[in-house]
Protein backbone atom coordinates (compact mmCIF):
# COMPACT_ATOMS: atom_id res chain seq x y z
CA UNK A 1 0.00 0.00 0.00
CA UNK A 2 1.65 3.33 -0.88
CA UNK A 3 2.04 5.89 1.16
CA UNK A 4 0.26 9.36 0.60
CA UNK A 5 2.12 12.26 0.84
CA UNK A 6 0.45 15.15 2.83
CA UNK A 7 0.63 18.38 1.30
CA UNK A 8 2.35 20.31 3.65
CA UNK A 9 1.53 24.24 4.24
CA UNK A 10 4.01 26.45 3.55
CA UNK A 11 4.22 29.60 6.19
CA UNK A 12 4.47 33.04 5.20
CA UNK A 13 8.36 34.44 4.48
CA UNK A 14 9.19 35.91 7.47
CA UNK A 15 12.80 36.51 5.98
CA UNK A 16 11.99 40.30 6.19
CA UNK A 17 10.08 40.38 8.97
CA UNK A 18 12.50 42.24 11.34
CA UNK A 19 14.03 45.04 8.46
CA UNK A 20 10.56 45.91 7.42
CA UNK A 21 8.91 45.78 11.20
CA UNK A 22 11.95 48.27 11.53
CA UNK A 23 11.58 50.61 9.01
CA UNK A 24 7.99 51.17 8.79
CA UNK A 25 8.50 52.07 12.84
CA UNK A 26 10.93 54.57 11.93
CA UNK A 27 8.77 55.85 9.62
CA UNK A 28 6.04 56.40 11.86
CA UNK A 29 8.20 57.88 14.31
CA UNK A 30 11.93 58.52 14.38
CA UNK A 31 13.75 56.55 16.92
CA UNK A 32 11.01 53.56 17.39
CA UNK A 33 13.30 51.35 15.09
CA UNK A 34 16.48 51.51 16.44
CA UNK A 35 14.41 51.07 20.12
CA UNK A 36 12.60 47.85 18.36
CA UNK A 37 16.15 46.80 17.01
CA UNK A 38 17.36 47.31 20.72
CA UNK A 39 19.36 50.39 20.43
CA UNK A 40 17.92 52.42 22.98
CA UNK A 41 20.69 55.38 23.33
CA UNK A 42 20.99 55.83 19.50
CA UNK A 43 16.81 55.74 19.62
CA UNK A 44 16.47 58.22 22.58
CA UNK A 45 18.90 60.53 20.16
CA UNK A 46 16.73 60.11 17.36
CA UNK A 47 13.55 60.76 19.03
CA UNK A 48 15.82 63.72 20.63
CA UNK A 49 16.52 65.30 17.65
CA UNK A 50 12.89 64.23 16.10
CA UNK A 51 11.19 66.76 19.04
CA UNK A 52 13.67 69.47 18.89
CA UNK A 53 13.50 69.32 14.68
CA UNK A 54 9.44 69.53 14.91
CA UNK A 55 9.54 71.86 17.27
CA UNK A 56 11.25 74.21 15.41
CA UNK A 57 9.28 73.62 12.00
CA UNK A 58 5.72 73.11 13.34
CA UNK A 59 5.36 76.95 14.14
CA UNK A 60 7.58 78.53 11.05
CA UNK A 61 7.04 75.82 8.11
CA UNK A 62 3.82 77.02 7.24
CA UNK A 63 4.83 80.68 7.50
CA UNK A 64 7.84 80.28 5.45
CA UNK A 65 6.41 78.38 2.50
CA UNK A 66 3.85 81.20 2.48
CA UNK A 67 6.26 84.05 2.97
CA UNK A 68 8.51 82.22 -0.41
CA UNK A 69 4.77 82.04 -2.30
CA UNK A 70 3.49 85.45 -2.04
CA UNK A 71 6.18 87.66 -0.61
CA UNK A 72 3.88 89.65 1.32
CA UNK A 73 0.12 90.35 0.95
CA UNK A 74 0.22 93.79 3.23
CA UNK A 75 1.84 96.86 2.96
CA UNK A 76 3.01 99.18 5.36
CA UNK A 77 0.16 102.15 6.20
CA UNK A 78 -0.88 104.76 8.37
CA UNK A 79 -4.26 103.93 9.90
CA UNK A 80 -6.27 105.49 12.98
CA UNK A 81 -6.65 104.39 15.73
CA UNK A 82 -8.64 106.08 18.53
CA UNK A 83 -8.36 109.42 16.55
CA UNK A 84 -4.75 109.47 16.20
CA UNK A 85 -3.04 108.61 13.37
CA UNK A 86 -0.78 105.44 13.88
CA UNK A 87 2.07 103.46 11.26
CA UNK A 88 0.81 100.05 10.68
CA UNK A 89 3.54 97.67 10.11
CA UNK A 90 2.93 95.70 7.06
CA UNK A 91 4.79 92.42 5.78
CA UNK A 92 8.81 93.07 4.55
CA UNK A 93 8.95 90.72 1.32
CA UNK A 94 12.54 90.34 2.01
CA UNK A 95 12.38 89.15 4.98
CA UNK A 96 9.84 86.80 4.14
CA UNK A 97 12.00 85.47 1.57
CA UNK A 98 15.30 84.89 3.71
CA UNK A 99 13.57 83.76 6.78
CA UNK A 100 11.53 81.47 4.27
CA UNK A 101 14.82 79.87 2.79
CA UNK A 102 16.40 79.23 5.98
CA UNK A 103 13.63 77.02 7.43
CA UNK A 104 13.64 75.44 4.13
CA UNK A 105 16.78 74.30 4.42
CA UNK A 106 16.21 73.82 7.98
CA UNK A 107 13.93 71.45 6.94
CA UNK A 108 15.95 69.71 4.55
CA UNK A 109 18.23 68.84 6.85
CA UNK A 110 15.66 67.33 9.00
CA UNK A 111 14.63 65.55 6.24
CA UNK A 112 17.91 64.11 5.34
CA UNK A 113 18.23 62.81 9.23
CA UNK A 114 14.85 61.28 8.91
CA UNK A 115 15.54 59.63 5.63
CA UNK A 116 18.76 58.43 7.38
CA UNK A 117 17.08 57.25 10.73
CA UNK A 118 14.91 55.06 8.33
CA UNK A 119 17.91 53.65 6.75
CA UNK A 120 19.91 52.71 9.86
CA UNK A 121 16.64 50.98 11.32
CA UNK A 122 16.62 49.03 7.97
CA UNK A 123 20.37 47.70 8.12
CA UNK A 124 19.96 46.92 11.67
CA UNK A 125 16.63 44.80 11.45
CA UNK A 126 18.40 42.99 8.91
CA UNK A 127 21.64 42.23 10.78
CA UNK A 128 19.53 40.72 13.67
CA UNK A 129 17.53 38.15 10.48
CA UNK A 130 21.56 37.21 10.05
CA UNK A 131 21.06 35.96 13.47
CA UNK A 132 23.78 38.80 14.27
CA UNK A 133 23.55 41.01 17.00
CA UNK A 134 22.79 44.76 17.20
CA UNK A 135 25.75 47.14 17.61
CA UNK A 136 26.03 48.71 20.99
CA UNK A 137 25.99 52.30 21.76
CA UNK A 138 29.46 52.26 22.71
CA UNK A 139 30.76 49.73 19.78
CA UNK A 140 28.78 52.65 17.26
CA UNK A 141 30.90 55.33 19.22
CA UNK A 142 34.23 53.87 18.70
CA UNK A 143 33.02 53.01 14.90
CA UNK A 144 31.97 56.57 14.55
CA UNK A 145 35.50 58.17 16.03
CA UNK A 146 37.49 55.25 14.12
CA UNK A 147 36.01 54.48 10.79
CA UNK A 148 33.31 57.38 10.32
CA UNK A 149 35.62 60.40 11.77
CA UNK A 150 36.07 62.25 8.43
CA UNK A 151 32.37 62.40 8.14
CA UNK A 152 31.30 63.50 11.44
CA UNK A 153 34.69 66.03 10.90
CA UNK A 154 33.13 67.78 8.05
CA UNK A 155 29.90 67.56 8.81
CA UNK A 156 30.06 70.84 10.79
CA UNK A 157 31.60 72.54 8.42
CA UNK A 158 29.36 70.95 5.79
CA UNK A 159 26.70 72.33 7.95
CA UNK A 160 28.47 76.00 7.97
CA UNK A 161 28.71 75.88 4.07
CA UNK A 162 24.83 75.06 4.27
CA UNK A 163 23.90 78.25 6.01
CA UNK A 164 26.51 80.87 5.62
CA UNK A 165 27.68 79.87 1.84
CA UNK A 166 24.88 78.18 0.50
CA UNK A 167 21.96 79.86 1.38
CA UNK A 168 23.32 83.32 0.56
CA UNK A 169 23.75 82.08 -2.64
CA UNK A 170 20.50 80.87 -2.80
CA UNK A 171 18.69 84.14 -1.62
CA UNK A 172 20.91 86.24 -4.53
CA UNK A 173 19.76 83.91 -7.26
CA UNK A 174 16.04 84.34 -5.94
CA UNK A 175 16.56 88.08 -5.81
CA UNK A 176 17.26 87.83 -9.75
CA UNK A 177 13.16 87.03 -10.28
CA UNK A 178 11.90 89.63 -8.07
CA UNK A 179 11.53 93.31 -8.85
CA UNK A 180 13.46 93.77 -5.53
CA UNK A 181 14.65 97.71 -6.93
CA UNK A 182 14.35 101.89 -6.14
CA UNK A 183 12.80 103.41 -6.20
CA UNK A 184 9.31 101.59 -6.59
CA UNK A 185 9.69 97.99 -4.64
CA UNK A 186 11.61 98.56 -1.86
CA UNK A 187 10.53 96.94 1.18
CA UNK A 188 8.18 97.74 4.10
CA UNK A 189 6.65 100.87 2.09
CA UNK A 190 6.01 98.65 -0.88
CA UNK A 191 5.97 94.86 -1.21
CA UNK A 192 8.19 92.84 -3.94
CA UNK A 193 6.97 90.24 -6.02
CA UNK A 194 7.86 87.41 -8.38
CA UNK A 195 8.67 88.58 -12.38
CA UNK A 196 10.15 85.30 -13.48
CA UNK A 197 12.73 86.12 -16.31
CA UNK A 198 12.13 89.84 -16.85
CA UNK A 199 15.20 91.27 -15.02
CA UNK A 200 17.46 89.11 -17.43
CA UNK A 201 14.92 90.12 -20.21
CA UNK A 202 15.39 93.72 -19.25
CA UNK A 203 19.29 93.32 -18.96
CA UNK A 204 19.94 92.16 -22.47
CA UNK A 205 16.85 93.42 -24.33
CA UNK A 206 16.03 97.08 -22.77
CA UNK A 207 18.06 99.29 -24.89
CA UNK A 208 19.34 101.19 -21.63
CA UNK A 209 20.14 98.54 -19.81
CA UNK A 210 21.97 96.27 -22.82
CA UNK A 211 23.90 99.16 -23.49
CA UNK A 212 25.59 99.13 -20.69
CA UNK A 213 25.45 95.54 -19.92
CA UNK A 214 27.47 94.42 -23.11
CA UNK A 215 29.71 97.74 -22.94
CA UNK A 216 30.85 96.70 -19.12
CA UNK A 217 31.06 92.69 -20.70
CA UNK A 218 32.96 93.41 -23.44
CA UNK A 219 35.42 95.60 -21.17
CA UNK A 220 35.68 92.89 -19.03
CA UNK A 221 36.96 90.36 -21.17
CA UNK A 222 39.33 92.75 -22.94
CA UNK A 223 40.86 93.38 -19.18
CA UNK A 224 40.79 90.02 -18.12
CA UNK A 225 42.56 88.81 -20.86
CA UNK A 226 45.16 91.48 -21.01
CA UNK A 227 45.24 91.13 -16.82
CA UNK A 228 46.51 87.90 -17.71
CA UNK A 229 48.49 87.85 -20.45
CA UNK A 230 50.72 90.38 -19.25
CA UNK A 231 50.90 89.34 -15.73
CA UNK A 232 51.80 85.54 -16.65
CA UNK A 233 54.25 86.20 -19.60
CA UNK A 234 55.57 89.26 -17.14
CA UNK A 235 56.06 86.68 -14.42
CA UNK A 236 57.81 83.99 -16.93
CA UNK A 237 60.04 86.72 -18.65
CA UNK A 238 61.71 87.80 -15.34
CA UNK A 239 61.87 84.23 -14.13
CA UNK A 240 63.88 83.53 -16.98
CA UNK A 241 66.07 86.47 -16.64
CA UNK A 242 67.12 85.54 -13.48
CA UNK A 243 67.60 82.10 -13.72
CA UNK A 244 70.19 82.80 -16.63
CA UNK A 245 73.30 81.43 -16.61
CA UNK A 246 75.63 84.07 -15.11
CA UNK A 247 73.13 86.35 -13.61
CA UNK A 248 74.36 87.43 -10.02
CA UNK A 249 73.22 88.19 -6.76
CA UNK A 250 70.07 85.85 -7.75
CA UNK A 251 68.09 86.39 -4.27
CA UNK A 252 68.96 89.62 -4.74
CA UNK A 253 66.37 90.26 -7.25
CA UNK A 254 64.52 87.94 -6.00
CA UNK A 255 64.05 90.00 -3.29
CA UNK A 256 63.56 93.35 -4.84
CA UNK A 257 60.98 91.84 -7.34
CA UNK A 258 59.17 90.24 -4.69
CA UNK A 259 58.60 93.16 -2.69
CA UNK A 260 55.36 94.75 -4.91
CA UNK A 261 53.77 91.26 -3.75
CA UNK A 262 54.84 91.75 -0.14
CA UNK A 263 53.49 95.29 0.50
CA UNK A 264 49.51 94.54 1.27
CA UNK A 265 47.48 95.24 -2.12
CA UNK A 266 45.34 98.55 -0.75
CA UNK A 267 48.59 100.44 0.61
CA UNK A 268 50.14 99.87 -3.36
CA UNK A 269 46.84 100.51 -5.60
CA UNK A 270 46.37 104.29 -3.65
CA UNK A 271 49.82 105.16 -3.74
CA UNK A 272 49.21 104.22 -6.97
CA UNK A 273 46.79 106.39 -7.64
CA UNK A 274 48.08 109.15 -5.47
CA UNK A 275 51.08 109.14 -8.27
CA UNK A 276 48.78 108.86 -11.24
CA UNK A 277 46.72 111.76 -10.24
CA UNK A 278 46.90 114.28 -13.27
CA UNK A 279 47.15 117.12 -11.90
CA UNK A 280 49.24 116.78 -8.42
CA UNK A 281 50.87 112.97 -9.10
CA UNK A 282 54.60 112.64 -9.13
CA UNK A 283 54.79 111.32 -12.89
CA UNK A 284 53.27 113.88 -14.40
CA UNK A 285 54.99 116.47 -12.47
CA UNK A 286 58.08 114.72 -13.52
CA UNK A 287 57.12 114.46 -17.30
CA UNK A 288 56.65 118.30 -17.39
CA UNK A 289 59.54 118.97 -15.44
CA UNK A 290 61.13 117.09 -18.94
CA UNK A 291 58.80 119.39 -20.83
CA UNK A 292 56.76 116.25 -21.86
CA UNK A 293 52.83 117.07 -21.80
CA UNK A 294 51.00 115.35 -19.10
CA UNK A 295 48.70 112.37 -19.54
CA UNK A 296 45.19 111.76 -18.14
CA UNK A 297 46.13 108.49 -16.85
CA UNK A 298 42.67 108.93 -14.76
CA UNK A 299 40.10 111.06 -16.58
CA UNK A 300 40.58 109.84 -19.90
CA UNK A 301 38.65 106.44 -20.58
CA UNK A 302 41.47 104.82 -22.85
CA UNK A 303 44.21 106.13 -20.43
CA UNK A 304 42.62 105.26 -17.27
CA UNK A 305 41.99 101.49 -18.81
CA UNK A 306 45.63 101.25 -20.10
CA UNK A 307 46.49 102.88 -16.30
CA UNK A 308 44.85 99.87 -14.84
CA UNK A 309 46.21 97.77 -16.91
CA UNK A 310 49.94 98.67 -15.95
CA UNK A 311 49.25 99.15 -12.04
CA UNK A 312 48.05 95.84 -12.53
CA UNK A 313 51.36 94.04 -13.95
CA UNK A 314 53.37 95.92 -11.07
CA UNK A 315 51.13 94.35 -8.51
CA UNK A 316 50.85 90.62 -10.57
CA UNK A 317 53.97 89.55 -11.74
CA UNK A 318 55.62 88.98 -8.46
CA UNK A 319 53.36 86.44 -8.18
CA UNK A 320 53.81 84.84 -11.63
CA UNK A 321 57.57 84.81 -11.15
CA UNK A 322 57.01 82.97 -8.00
CA UNK A 323 55.40 80.59 -9.52
CA UNK A 324 57.42 80.16 -12.55
CA UNK A 325 61.02 79.76 -10.58
CA UNK A 326 59.53 76.92 -9.06
CA UNK A 327 58.64 75.21 -12.01
CA UNK A 328 62.22 76.02 -13.35
CA UNK A 329 64.12 74.53 -10.82
CA UNK A 330 62.22 71.07 -11.59
CA UNK A 331 62.93 70.78 -15.36
CA UNK A 332 65.39 68.25 -15.79
CA UNK A 333 68.81 70.25 -16.48
CA UNK A 334 70.26 66.73 -18.64
CA UNK A 335 67.33 67.72 -21.20
CA UNK A 336 69.30 71.42 -21.73
CA UNK A 337 72.33 69.17 -22.28
CA UNK A 338 71.01 67.31 -25.00
CA UNK A 339 69.33 70.05 -27.01
CA UNK A 340 72.57 71.77 -26.77
CA UNK A 341 74.24 68.91 -27.89
CA UNK A 342 72.13 68.92 -30.88
CA UNK A 343 72.98 72.87 -31.69
CA UNK A 344 69.53 74.27 -30.39
CA UNK A 345 69.29 77.82 -29.88
CA UNK A 346 68.56 79.71 -26.44
CA UNK A 347 64.58 80.16 -28.27
CA UNK A 348 64.80 76.73 -29.56
CA UNK A 349 65.21 75.26 -25.30
CA UNK A 350 62.75 77.84 -24.03
CA UNK A 351 60.24 77.06 -27.02
CA UNK A 352 60.63 73.11 -27.25
CA UNK A 353 61.52 72.55 -23.44
CA UNK A 354 61.13 75.12 -20.92
CA UNK A 355 57.89 76.51 -22.68
CA UNK A 356 55.89 73.20 -22.51
CA UNK A 357 57.06 72.37 -19.16
CA UNK A 358 55.78 75.61 -17.54
CA UNK A 359 52.21 75.60 -19.80
CA UNK A 360 51.94 72.26 -18.33
CA UNK A 361 52.10 72.82 -14.61
CA UNK A 362 50.51 76.34 -14.84
CA UNK A 363 47.77 75.91 -17.18
CA UNK A 364 45.76 75.34 -14.01
CA UNK A 365 47.00 78.40 -12.20
CA UNK A 366 46.48 80.01 -15.35
CA UNK A 367 42.90 79.55 -15.65
CA UNK A 368 42.24 80.48 -12.23
CA UNK A 369 44.03 83.86 -12.41
CA UNK A 370 41.87 84.69 -15.86
CA UNK A 371 38.52 83.50 -13.29
CA UNK A 372 40.30 85.90 -10.63
CA UNK A 373 41.21 89.30 -12.99
CA UNK A 374 36.97 88.79 -14.65
CA UNK A 375 36.23 89.58 -11.25
CA UNK A 376 39.19 91.76 -9.93
CA UNK A 377 37.48 94.06 -7.94
CA UNK A 378 40.55 95.55 -5.73
CA UNK A 379 41.88 96.97 -8.77
CA UNK A 380 39.45 98.64 -10.43
CA UNK A 381 37.26 99.82 -7.39
CA UNK A 382 40.17 101.31 -5.56
CA UNK A 383 42.30 102.93 -8.42
CA UNK A 384 39.70 104.30 -10.52
CA UNK A 385 36.14 103.29 -9.11
CA UNK A 386 35.46 102.60 -12.37
CA UNK A 387 35.87 106.48 -13.25
CA UNK A 388 36.08 108.09 -15.21
CA UNK A 389 32.23 108.00 -15.56
CA UNK A 390 29.88 107.74 -18.46
CA UNK A 391 26.55 109.36 -19.64
CA UNK A 392 25.38 106.78 -21.76
CA UNK A 393 25.78 103.93 -19.26
CA UNK A 394 23.18 102.92 -16.13
CA UNK A 395 25.10 103.78 -13.16
CA UNK A 396 28.73 102.32 -14.32
CA UNK A 397 31.59 103.98 -15.69
CA UNK A 398 34.45 103.82 -18.19
CA UNK A 399 36.55 101.35 -16.53
CA UNK A 400 33.55 99.54 -14.41
CA UNK A 401 33.89 95.33 -14.36
CA UNK A 402 30.89 93.92 -14.14
CA UNK A 403 32.10 92.78 -10.85
CA UNK A 404 32.03 96.60 -9.37
CA UNK A 405 29.22 97.27 -11.67
CA UNK A 406 27.31 95.22 -9.24
CA UNK A 407 29.01 96.81 -6.72
CA UNK A 408 27.46 100.13 -7.52
CA UNK A 409 23.97 98.54 -8.14
CA UNK A 410 23.59 96.92 -5.11
CA UNK A 411 25.02 99.75 -2.41
CA UNK A 412 25.08 102.56 -4.14
CA UNK A 413 21.65 102.60 -6.14
CA UNK A 414 19.41 99.73 -4.70
CA UNK A 415 19.04 98.22 -8.03
CA UNK A 416 19.85 94.26 -6.42
CA UNK A 417 17.15 92.22 -8.91
CA UNK A 418 19.97 93.60 -11.24
CA UNK A 419 22.53 92.81 -9.77
CA UNK A 420 21.28 89.19 -8.81
CA UNK A 421 20.87 89.30 -12.67
CA UNK A 422 24.58 89.99 -13.39
CA UNK A 423 25.82 87.99 -10.63
CA UNK A 424 24.54 84.89 -11.70
CA UNK A 425 25.52 85.49 -15.46
CA UNK A 426 29.15 86.43 -14.18
CA UNK A 427 29.07 82.48 -12.43
CA UNK A 428 27.68 80.80 -15.91
CA UNK A 429 30.80 82.90 -17.38
CA UNK A 430 33.44 81.83 -14.92
CA UNK A 431 32.25 78.19 -14.44
CA UNK A 432 31.52 77.72 -18.07
CA UNK A 433 35.61 78.41 -19.08
CA UNK A 434 36.83 77.45 -15.94
CA UNK A 435 35.23 73.82 -16.39
CA UNK A 436 35.91 73.72 -20.18
CA UNK A 437 39.20 74.75 -20.29
CA UNK A 438 40.07 72.67 -17.21
CA UNK A 439 39.10 69.54 -18.93
CA UNK A 440 40.88 70.51 -22.25
CA UNK A 441 44.56 71.35 -20.33
CA UNK A 442 47.24 68.91 -21.02
CA UNK A 443 47.92 68.63 -16.88
CA UNK A 444 43.92 67.56 -16.65
CA UNK A 445 44.34 64.80 -19.42
CA UNK A 446 47.76 63.62 -19.00
CA UNK A 447 48.09 63.85 -15.40
CA UNK A 448 50.57 61.34 -15.21
CA UNK A 449 53.29 62.52 -17.67
CA UNK A 450 55.23 64.21 -15.35
CA UNK A 451 56.98 62.25 -11.81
Amino acid sequence: MKQQHVPVTVQPNRERQHRMTAAVLSVVLQGLGQLYNRQWIKGICFLILEAVGLAYLIPRLNQAVWGVWTLGEQTQRFVKVNGSTVLQQGDHSIFLLLNGIIVLLVFFVFLLLYLFNIRDAYLTGKLREEGKQATRASASLRYLLDKQFPYLFLSIPALGILFFTIMPILFTITLAFTNYSAPDHIPPAKLVDWVGFKTFTDLVQLKSWSHTFFGVLTWTVIWAILATVTTYFGGVLVALLIEQKGIRFKKVWRTIFILPYAIPQIISLLLMRNLFNGQFGPINTYMKAFGLEGLPWLTDPFWAKVTVVLVNMWIGIPVSMVLILGVLTAIPRDLYEAAEVDGASGFQKFRIITLPFIMFATTPVLIMQFAGNFNNFNVIFLLTNGNPLRGDYQYAGSTDLLVTWLYKLTLDNNKFNMASAVGIIIFLIIASFSIWNFRRSKSFKEEDMIQ
